[in-house]
């Protein structure tokens, strides 16, 4: 039309050269008016038609007839600079397409109009419903990574009643967890792995897993645990089959104590504690096996039909035995406790029916940091660990919880022989002294640090630190570890002057009623008094005999549901965890000579 206006222009020049301004100035005016009035009338009148025709489409879309409304919104799809509708038509054509079940189609179709029309205002309208296909075709990472990119408030309740829908189908623990990995704080992706793992009933290798997701959410966790039926039946009698080292050939009728006495120890206590048991109502038959410290011998106990009608399983004590009995626990659907005086989590690997009857190292850590965050005047600590995997494992476990609850770990140091020394660097190096020489003031400044949890039971380490405390006479607390009191060279008097704590799962009021009756009894049955494993081997058989007394012979099921301890005869008793060891970690310390429990 420019071109057209240029030349009439040219010729209106040459035919009225006199009267051209006036003349074109009028015919110029008139003449666009009307081109664009005739513009306009087409524009308009194309204008209608696609509303007309997008009105059809979504006449064709509401009332179901998907197959047409498809053909009708793919015509209107076309890009058009007069088509208003383009991008509607693209979206409804996909939902005409998801509707039929093609969620392929729809699927590409809202991707190429995510990707035409980047700044559409429809886009989180498009992220959602891609959302919906991609739960549809069983790609939640897909549907999870679309659905976070929708901003607008008003979508959340139709998101979260989405992610609830279709997660709550997934079973599948595995993938629910990398997806909780993704989205940390996506509250129905923890509701979906919750579920799942309830499913699972118990005993369940991720109840611990549920357990945080039930306290991050304040949930009650009992309410995913579903309750496999059977379970908890009781019996008359309960067969416990102890695979012990009793290494029986190489045994010597003397009274010189033998080589495996822990080993006859702690077979006495527990024969005690059955008899104990019978007269308290609980009935256990005990059968004993001697794996001879041997797989072969191990494996040869297993073959025997008899073992199978075990209700629980106590040994073989050590590792390299241990997997076999494992494996054979987990087929055979039987209780396990590998080594009722071990704290070590690698027995629980594999198998959901082994438990340990301590606290693990890891849970040993956790409630020291807890016991030590509610005590501390100053909110900080020094850690010194062992270079055993068992000494970092309570260390890392303090140290993670500590940090949870507020407490700042300064300097955690793992001590070897050779670093030992750097103990007293850091905390006795004095660096002013008085008139006598005594030091009055260190490199580590008097009273700047809260406390020092020692996770080892290494004399080289824990002395150094308790000796420092010492020279340092501040207000330091420390805390330690249970094995410290079986040290001879131990001056308790020091433990007693410099406040030092012990983390102590077998502590035993051996002024109470309870302990003295067990030791009479012990005393006039063996004509010596009890060992430390012979009162564990009482305590552990006890207790377990009381549990499965209460629960049946799957007493974890009535353990977990009502989340309160067994109750010992010597100590707290036994509180499983969902991590399948002993909850109950009492503390404890010298007052005036005399073994403690402190709150």
């Amino acid at each position: 039309m420019i071109c057209q206006l240029q030349s009439l222009q040219m010729k209106s020049r040459t035919i009225f050269p006199y009267f051209f301004d006036l003349k074109w100035t009028l015919f110029s005016t008139n003449k666009c008016a009307a081109l664009f009035v005739l513009f306009f009338a087409l524009s308009a009148a194309s204008a209608q038609d696609f509303k007309k025709n997008y009105r059809k489409a979504k006449d064709l879309f509401q009332s179901g007839n998907y197959s047409e409304a498809m053909e009708a919104f793919r015509v209107l799809s076309v890009y058009d600079k007069n088509n208003p509708f383009t991008e509607y038509a693209q979206f409804f054509y996909g939902l005409s397409a998801q509707r039929l079940g093609f969620y392929s189609v729809a699927k590409n179709q809202w991707v190429q109009l995510k990707k035409s029309f980047p700044n559409w205002n429809q886009t989180d309208e498009v992220n959602y419903w891609l959302a919906v296909v991609y739960f549809q075709q069983g790609e939640p990472f897909q549907a999870m990574k679309v659905l976070n990119a929708i901003h607008d408030n008003s979508f959340r309740s139709s998101l979260d009643a989405l992610k609830r829908t279709n997660l709550m189908k997934i079973e599948d623990v595995e993938l629910l967890k990398m997806l909780l990995e993704d989205n940390p704080q996506d509250t129905e992706i923890s509701r979906a792995l919750a579920t799942a793992i309830g499913k699972k009933g118990v005993p369940n290798r991720d109840l611990g897993l549920l357990d945080s997701l039930a306290l991050d959410n304040h949930w009650n966790r009992d309410d995913f645990i579903v309750m496999q039926p059977g379970r908890l039946h009781h019996k008359e009698r309960y067969r416990v089959s102890l695979l012990l080292p009793f290494r029986v050939a190489n045994l010597q009728p003397t009274p010189e104590r033998k080589k495996n006495q822990a080993v006859l120890d702690l077979y006495q206590g527990m024969k005690l504690a059955v008899d104990s048991l019978e007269r308290a109502g609980v009935r256990i038959e005990l059968a004993a096996y001697d794996t001879d410290r041997n797989i072969e011998a191990t494996q040869q106990i297993l073959s025997k039909a008899e073992l199978k009608s075990s209700d629980l399983i106590i040994g073989p004590l050590f590792a390299d035995e241990a997997k076999p009995v494992q494996q054979f626990s987990s087929e055979q659907q039987i209780n396990l406790v590998v080594n009722p005086v071990s704290n070590n989590s690698d027995f629980l690997k594999g198998n959901s029916y082994a438990f340990l009857f301590q606290p693990s190292h890891e849970t040993i850590g956790q409630k020291s940091a807890e016991w030590m965050a509610t005590h501390l005047k100053k909110k900080n600590c020094l850690v010194y660990y062992g270079d055993s995997p068992k000494d970092s494992l309570m260390a890392f476990n303090f140290i993670k919880k500590a940090l949870s609850l507020g407490v700042d770990v300064v300097y955690a140091e793992e001590v070897r022989k050779e670093s030992s020394t750097r103990i007293l660097e850091t905390l006795a190096k004095a660096t002013d002294f008085d008139e006598w020489k005594n030091p009055t003031q260190f490199k580590l400044k008097k009273d700047s640090l809260g406390g020092i949890f020692v996770a080892s039971e290494n004399p080289l380490i824990f002395t150094k630190v308790v000796n420092s405390v010492e020279t340092r006479g501040d207000s330091i607390l420390v805390v330690g570890q249970e094995s410290w009191l079986d040290d001879n060279a131990l001056d308790y008097t020091k433990i007693e002057r410099n406040r030092v704590v012990i983390a102590s799962p077998n502590y035993t009021d051996l002024i109470s009623p309870a302990f003295l009756r067990f030791r009479k009894l012990f005393v006039d049955t063996h004509g010596v008094l009890p060992s430390d494993n012979a009162k564990k081997g009482f305590e552990a058989m006890f207790t377990l005999g009381q549990a499965m007394k209460q629960h049946g012979r799957y007493f974890q099921d009535g353990l977990s549901a009502n989340g309160k301890a067994c109750g010992g005869m010597l100590t707290g008793g036994y509180l499983l965890q969902p991590t399948r060891d002993n909850g109950l970690v009492p503390f404890v310390t010298f007052r005036r000579g005399v073994l403690t429990a402190v709150p």
